[in-house]
């Protein structure tokens, strides 16, 4: 056990480290190419900051618990939407003034059709190709038809002086949380099998929250810095990454049908918190730390019946 905490709070440290190379470069980047911070978040950084749940899902998959795959995606993207997206705002209000309306729609038609695939429980591995190419069609309409920019007041983040630099931090970022994730999972999976949680929960609460600690690492330090619109695009990209990206990759490669029992449980939640967003990008012009903090509520009460 004492092991197991100890790698807990390494990763935790990595994920510290790792949250603020990682908004550094992607803000350096993003000047450099002319492209809005919120597209880099939907974009490079939420898919730079998902890898940890593909990891954690595919290797689950390829060792015959897609409990914990699925459950790791489900609950990933409901950590996204009330832990991350919450925190950030409690640390500093999220500016929304508009943005995210179009992909906060996407990202809930996403996870209806996840929802249909779970109800018609079929398993193919052309479905894992149709989400992937989704992904594809996905990132190319959003370099085409870019988000526009926040116009807000923002504090000024310390980027990198040149484009090769804002690379290596970047890449570094995404280096140490993967590390950082990982470790926190391998962790925090070894204490709750030492407390005999099953891995239906494992999957929806440790390892989703684990491997959602890089997202919420890149949007504390985003929202900190003044970049609530990385935070709104990191959390909204990492949902659609989720389950696009990761569910593709693991129904192609172990087509299984998804867990019967997230149907009455996790899924509703994760719709649930789908709709909330769109809700918030369509009529709210922020995210203020009262409604955060409600966010962060919600999310533990979800967690705590996972448990009960």
């Amino acid at each position: 056990m004492t092991g197991s905490l100890i790698l807990v709070a390494i990763g935790l440290v990595a994920l510290a480290i790792g949250g603020e190379l990682l908004v550094r470069g992607a803000v350096g980047i993003a000047r450099k190419l002319g492209v809005s911070t919120l597209f880099t978040g939907l974009v490079i950084v939420g898919a730079a900051t998902s890898m940890p749940e593909m990891v954690a899902s595919i290797q689950a998959v390829l060792s015959g618990s897609p409990e914990i795959a699925w459950g790791n995606i489900v609950g990933s993207n409901i950590a996204n939407s009330l832990l991350i997206l919450g925190g950030a705002a409690v640390i500093a209000p999220v500016v929304l003034a508009g943005v995210g309306r179009r992909d906060s729609v996407v990202a809930l038609i996403v996870t209806l059709a996840a929802v249909t695939i779970a109800i018609t429980g079929y398993a193919d591995p052309l479905i894992g190709v149709a989400l992937l190419v989704a992904l594809v069609v996905y990132i190319a309409w959003r370099y085409r038809h870019p988000p526009k920019q926040v116009e807000a007041e923002v504090e000024e983040t310390a980027a990198p002086p040149n484009f090769l630099l804002s690379l290596l931090f970047f890449a570094a970022g995404v280096g140490l949380l993967v590390l950082g994730g990982g470790w926190l999972v391998t962790g925090a999976i070894e204490i709750a099998s030492d407390l005999g949680v099953s891995e239906t929960v494992i999957g929806l609460t440790i390892v989703a929250v684990g491997t959602s600690l890089p997202e919420l690492a890149a949007s504390a330090v985003a929202a900190f810095r003044g970049h609530g619109e990385l935070a709104l695009g990191n959390v909204l990209g990492s949902n659609i990454f989720n389950i696009l990206l990761i569910g593709g990759v693991t129904m192609t490669i172990a087509p299984q049908p998804l867990p019967p029992e997230l149907l009455f449980t996790a899924w509703p939640v994760c719709v649930a918190s789908a709709v909330l967003l769109v809700l918030l990008c369509r009529f709210m012009h922020r995210i203020g730390r009262l409604f955060g903090l409600l966010m962060l509520c919600g999310f533990a009460a979800n967690t705590a019946l996972a448990f009960a």
